[in-house]
């Protein structure tokens, strides 16, 4: 795959284990960072592993405290943040109401705008908060892979997969509704300092055996992710890993 990044594949038994530990992985990031610590999210089942563990994981004070993180999504639907779909008002009501971080460091779309000016705005948002830097290097990015291998939302086949001078794109024709929305490319995805992949459920088995396992010809967007410098990870539960045959390491009840 290109540029392959050295992985680390972590099994747990099950999603409660899986957050503890990854709630624990973004504190010791945000306390490495020494400071400014960024941060991006991705919604779906992540929302709920990460409102139920980071709260407690987080330190209320000091360097690595939410009042110094900058936190941004990574991919968003073009809908306000009030409504169901969105992945902010999600993280909103289950975790920005747990943990203090300021509301000027939460990055978010502005939805009342068509998506190509969106995406256009985003990116502007992103920039500033980046300090002017034109590719943002993100301190820690938590993505999700839906069925089909997609993440963000970079679809299989789709044309944003070949996207190389953007950092955020518009996308109005989502096979998965709602069908607007904005996503980080993949040029910013594979300049992140650390990335973890996060796939919980049965469910998920067959796609990770074909990402993690597949075809190197015609990889899955989900495979593409490969940062050029930074770490990779994969949280797993024990039901999403069953068909794994590639060495893992696999995690005890505490």
């Amino acid at each position: 795959m290109p540029g392959s990044a050295p992985r680390h594949i972590s099994v747990f038994p099950s999603p409660q284990e899986l957050g503890s530990s990854l709630a624990q992985l973004v504190a010791q990031r945000a306390a490495e960072a020494g400071g400014r610590f960024s941060l991006g999210l991705s919604g779906g089942s992540l929302v709920r592993i990460l409102a139920q563990e980071l709260p407690a994981a987080a330190p209320p004070a000091g360097p690595a405290a939410p009042a110094r993180w900058v936190l941004a999504f990574c991919d968003e639907r073009l809908v306000p943040p009030e409504h169901p779909d969105s992945t902010f008002g999600a993280y909103k009501t289950h975790l920005l109401s747990k943990i203090s971080i300021p509301e000027n460091q939460v990055i978010t779309i502005n939805s009342s705008l068509p998506v190509e000016e969106a995406a256009s705005d985003y990116a502007a948002k992103l920039k500033e908060a980046f300090q002017g830097e034109n590719m943002p290097v993100f301190d820690l990015l938590i993505l999700g892979v839906g069925p089909d291998g997609h993440t963000c939302s970079l679809f299989p086949d789709h044309p944003l997969l070949q996207e190389k001078d953007k950092i955020v794109a518009p996308i109005s024709d989502s096979p998965k509704p709602p069908p607007e929305r904005i996503t980080l490319t993949l040029p910013v995805l594979n300049a992140a300092r650390t990335v973890v992949f996060v796939a919980t459920g049965e469910s998920k088995a067959a796609i990770l055996k074909r990402i993690l396992e597949g075809d190197e010809a015609n990889p899955l967007p989900a495979a593409l992710v490969q940062p050029h410098t930074g770490k990779l990870h994969w949280f797993l539960d024990e039901s999403a890993a069953k068909e794994l045959t590639v060495p893992f390491e696999k995690h005890s009840i505490l």
